[in-house]
């Protein structure tokens, strides 16, 4: 009897030289297909929504565009201009202190938040309580 061992594609951790190094280039580039039908990637910019403190204005619940949730965008809900509104919308520019990649696999995230549902989300937002978020972060333990 054979056995086979495969993981789910959708779940494949790239973070080779395909990993976006460049802002998207536009609504069509290629890129955001790949990275939007990857779980990895996503999952991990859910955890950069947290580290980076992104939770203290855009929780689930909160009121307006405040909620990133409820699909109502300021800027566009497409993902060039979700990645803009990250990247750039904010003072000082997350641009400047954020990476690439990661405002990509933020951009990911935050995109998929409409289609949560919000049991999950707050299952998310629970389960990342105990991380290092914003300002709380002192860097890792000694």
């Amino acid at each position: 009897m054979a056995s086979f061992i495969s993981a789910c594609s959708a779940e494949k951790r790239s973070i080779g030289p395909e990993q976006p190094l460049t802002p998207p280039r536009g609504a069509t580039d290629p890129r955001i297909a790949l990275l939007e039908s990857n779980v990895y990637q996503v999952s991990q910019g859910s955890r950069y929504f947290t580290w980076y403190g992104c939770g203290t204005c855009h929780a689930s619940g909160a009121r307006g565009f405040l909620d990133l949730g409820d699909g109502r965008w300021r800027r566009g809900g497409g993902f060039d201009q979700i990645y803009g509104a990250i990247a750039t919308g904010h003072k000082p520019p997350y641009a400047d202190r954020i990476p690439v990649e990661q405002l990509w696999q933020i951009t990911g995230y935050v995109r998929s938040l409409t289609t949560l549902e919000a049991a999950k989300r707050r299952r998310q937002d629970f389960d990342q309580q105990g991380e290092p978020q914003g300002d709380n972060w002192s860097g890792p333990v000694s």
